[in-house]
């Protein structure tokens, strides 16, 4: 009787883990079944395979060497997507920079999320005085002129480098995650199973990180999500105008800068139009499977 009522259990959780699979299962399935989404993750995780071994097969101290000789050079079979102003390869430089720019999108996403978590849970789980207080600072902070601040914070900062500039981007965008966070965590506040927290004696840090976080946790990996492809837009529009990167650091913007010339526009195509490409390519494929996480999302909570 025992071991029948063993089998019945084990067959109830079982059924149990049919019904509700993990969201990384319904990110997946969710993937699986929409073609677009599917191969933008190939190409995705094709492009980062290549750059991020890149290192494996570039010289970085050969690749970084000015030769005015080699100068503006067209594609060839030495030099795939040919040489800059300074005759370096274009290719490796394109590599080494789409590294960079997706690194620091995704640092500054890993960082700005973090900081707007934090912000939100503690907002939307204490509530009444706290919540007004932090929501003022927070419509104070998200009126400023964020961009106009970075700029002049790229310029005045001392030994300015590229955590500098990670640093900078993630303290000034996390507002709206923060707003975000907090509608929801004021919902999950009201819910039974924090009343019973409570009541129990529970801190209010473990109710946030280990209760009321992994029910709000698919909300902020969707954002974190969407967010990404706009941060590495961000990092490379910056770099474009000057304000991004430091000088010598390859990113994909600077190769874009290069498009500012109207005779390198017309004919020395190959320096921007490949990154130009590349970074199109890279956002859409974010996107798309940030809709597919997106759509995951909302079915689980459908199911809930």
């Amino acid at each position: 009787m025992a071991t029948k009522t063993t089998i019945d259990s084990k067959q109830l959780i079982a059924q149990e883990k049919k019904n509700n699979p993990s969201f990384a299962k319904t990110v997946w399935r969710e993937i699986i079944h929409d073609k677009v989404a599917l191969i933008s993750l190939c190409i995705l995780t094709v492009i980062l395979i290549v750059a991020y071994s890149s290192p494996l097969f570039i010289d970085q101290v050969e690749m970084k060497r000015v030769n005015f000789f080699n100068n503006w050079k067209p594609p060839s079979a030495e030099n795939w997507l040919g040489t800059d102003d300074g005759g370096r390869d274009v290719f490796s430089l394109m590599l080494l920079g789409t590294r960079n720019s997706f690194t620091i999108g995704l640092l500054v996403t890993l960082f700005a999320g973090s900081i707007g978590l934090t912000y939100g849970l503690i907002s939307g789980y204490f509530g009444g005085v706290v919540d007004n207080i932090m929501m003022r600072i927070l419509e104070f902070l998200m009126v400023l002129p964020t961009l106009m601040i970075v700029i002049v914070l790229v310029v005045i900062i001392p030994n300015y480098n590229v955590l500098s500039f990670v640093l900078i981007m993630s303290l000034l965008y996390w507002f709206g995650k923060a707003r975000l966070v907090r509608s929801r965590a004021i919902q999950e506040r009201e819910l039974d199973y924090i009343n019973a927290s409570r009541t129990l004696g529970t801190p209010s840090w473990k109710i946030m990180l280990f209760e009321m976080f992994p029910n709000i946790s698919s909300l902020v990996i969707v954002n974190m999500t969407l967010t990404l492809a706009g941060n590495i837009g961000l990092e490379t529009g910056l770099t474009f105008l000057g304000f991004g990167l430091p000088d010598g650091t390859p990113s994909l913007g600077t190769l874009i800068g290069f498009a500012r010339n109207p005779d390198l526009v017309q004919n020395k195509w190959w320096v921007w139009l490949p990154a130009a490409l590349l970074i199109l390519v890279m956002m859409l494929c974010i996107n798309y499977i940030g809709q597919a996480v997106k759509r995951a999302s909302d079915a689980r909570q459908r199911l809930a």
